[in-house]
């Protein structure tokens, strides 16, 4: 599934320069930090964890005011327990598909975004152990936020990305199933270059 997905962004970055006598194209880089935790039910005792995002992204003008612009980012995301000294890092491949309404280089955003788990890791003071069976390797969720970005050149956002599914699996404990109301939740501050 997740080789379908990004086989799917890859054609669509790739042929996005074929659409460009109907529409306004460019291509860009971006990368930022993130602060991330967990929400839902379960997720009160969590705190903040510091992370990163980095990846590309196609900006397909429509109208001078309305644009598409799909994204395949590598994100790290997580919390923290304290205590104990447990640090969860949970690293995905985000494909967010944002519509972007543009006003002379400021834009407001928001989509839907599907990520795919790459790695899942706890930390238990020095101890690091692989836990990426415990957790969902699809994340459905959704991005909103504000920027400035021109077609060509330098460019900064701020965007929430939150999360509609549960990160961790259901347990079946005999004939009871426990499910974790746990979803993830990041604030992310980027920076972006767009090549026209």
């Amino acid at each position: 599934m997740m080789k379908k997905a990004l086989f799917s962004v890859a054609c669509l970055l790739a042929g996005a320069g074929t659409v460009h006598a109907q529409s306004d194209v460019s291509l860009g880089l971006k990368a930022g930090a993130s602060l991330s935790n967990f929400a839902g039910q379960q997720a009160d005792a969590y705190q903040n964890l510091g992370g990163f995002q980095a990846g590309v992204f196609a900006n397909i003008g429509f109208t001078r005011l309305f644009a598409f612009q799909p994204e395949l980012l590598f994100s790290r995301k997580g919390a923290k327990l304290s205590p104990p000294d447990l640090t969860t890092r949970l690293d995905y491949v985000d494909v967010p598909l944002l519509f972007h309404v543009n006003a002379d280089g400021l834009f407001f955003e928001a989509g839907p975004q599907v990520a795919f788990l790459v790695s899942a890791r706890n930390k238990l003071g020095t101890v690091s152990t692989d836990v990426k069976p415990v957790y969902n390797t699809v994340d459905a969720g959704y991005v909103f936020g504000l920027g400035y970005q021109r077609k060509a050149g330098p460019g900064i956002g701020l965007r929430y990305n939150g999360g509609f599914t549960n990160v961790e699996k259901a347990l079946t404990l005999g004939s009871s199933k426990i499910q974790n109301n746990i979803r993830n939740s990041a604030f992310q501050l980027y920076l972006t270059y767009s090549f026209n």
